[in-house]
């Protein structure tokens, strides 16, 4: 009875262990997202080489940072760092539009050639608040150049599509970056829309906007393609972008990618974030503008998130603006509240207001500057973790 036992033990005891060896084989050859950034002085053809030997499956040059996005195992991983020619690997993060999800909608209200009246005119709330209707006088933003890193941007919306000039679908290259979420061009519509006499008016009315997108129809996508998004931006003269995006997670190659457009001489926006915790990356890094969302009484909205990280705070609640489909949707979130902020970058680099040294070149650093001197003071007096160094005043940073 006993040797019986014994052999029944043996026997569970061995089929646990060729269980174990078999899922931690499987384990080993399943291939994630990865980022590889590989040493100086790597050419590209053993790039290459090293790639196939280890079997990893290329997805994207990341030209920006010297990298490739790439489907990888364990194993290859292992054996990348292994070589010496790798500086490090980094996983591919999933990134999300910022915004709060409660949507009201209008559809359909404009009609191509007016089969239908269209809706007038509307000086929104927000765009009130942040005193951009006063600054008009001064620029509208002619001719500065802002990529809307994000779901895309509606190319036919009637109140956007004569001051979109270009863009990139960094998800696939091949196809446009028209906007298949609503997500995007409602960011658009604060910073750009047309003073046409229908629907609403722009920060910065004849801006030009640059559809760069990055997320994919569900407001989700990859840290490679915003990467990507970024050196299109970066290549093609971008003067600010916007990125109402982030990922809880601080990731190596996406902060070297935004030291780069940085340094580049790129202004960078983000919003702060939704979950009323921690500021989300990349708005967490110091070369970003980091802005969290208030409502129409000036206080800081229950989802934004808060830190030592925010710079400036902005309109972010009840919302209204373009979305897809050239219709109109109100939505709230520190995504609708970052485009008030680059708005006013523009018009800030339009008007050479930030110019400190006099050597025509607005800085990203100056255009900060200029924001956060001449913002309006809330809650704690000087600069707090719920708004910064206040509620942005477009009038103000063109003025005083």
């Amino acid at each position: 009875m006993i040797r019986k036992y014994l052999v029944f033990v043996s026997i569970i005891l061995v089929g646990t262990l060729i269980f174990s060896l078999f899922s931690l084989t499987k384990a080993q050859d399943f291939k994630e997202r990865k980022i590889i950034v590989f040493k100086d002085g790597v050419d590209e053809e053993t790039k290459e080489v090293l790639l196939n030997q280890v079997g990893a499956d290329k997805i994207k040059d990341l030209r920006l940072i010297k990298g490739k996005a790439v489907w990888l195992t364990k194993k290859g991983e292992a054996e990348l760092l292994k070589s010496g020619k790798v500086l490090r690997i980094d996983p591919d993060v999933e990134v999300y539009a910022l915004e709060n999800f409660e949507r009201n909608f209008k559809t359909g209200n404009i009609q191509i050639k007016g089969t239908k009246p269209q809706p007038p005119e509307t000086l929104t709330w927000n765009i009130d608040r942040v005193d951009a209707d006063l600054s008009w006088a001064i620029s509208t933003g002619d001719s500065v150049k802002v990529g809307v890193i994000d779901t895309g941007i509606d190319l036919k919306h009637p109140d956007l599509k004569a001051n979109i000039k270009g863009g990139y679908n960094a998800i696939n290259p091949l196809k446009s970056p028209n906007d298949d979420n609503g997500h995007g061009t409602h960011v658009a519509g604060i910073i750009a829309a047309l003073d046409n006499d229908i629907g609403i008016i722009g920060v910065g009315p004849q801006i030009d906007l640059y559809a760069i997108k990055v997320l994919n129809a569900n407001g989700s996508g990859y840290l490679s393609d915003v990467i990507e998004g970024l050196d299109w931006a970066v290549n093609n003269g971008m003067q600010v972008v916007n990125m109402s995006l982030g990922t809880s997670q601080d990731v190596p190659s996406f902060h070297e990618a935004i030291i780069n457009v940085y340094n580049a001489g790129v202004t960078i926006v983000a919003a702060a974030g939704n979950t009323g915790g921690s500021v989300v990356y990349p708005a967490a890094y110091p070369e970003v503008i980091a802005v969290s969302a208030t409502d129409q009484n000036n206080q800081i909205a229950s989802f934004s998130s808060r830190g030592p990280e925010i710079d400036l705070s902005a309109p972010g609640v009840s919302i209204y603006s373009t979305y897809k489909n050239k219709s109109y949707a109100t939505l709230n979130g520190t995504s609708m509240a970052a485009p008030h902020v680059t708005g006013a970058a523009a018009l800030i680099i339009d008007t050479k207001k930030c110019d400190l040294n006099l050597d025509n070149i607005c800085t990203p650093a100056e255009v900060k500057q200029r924001l956060e001197q001449t913002a309006l003071d809330l809650g704690d007096s000087g600069k707090d973790n719920l708004y910064g160094s206040g509620l942005v005043n477009v009038y103000n940073a063109l003025t005083k």
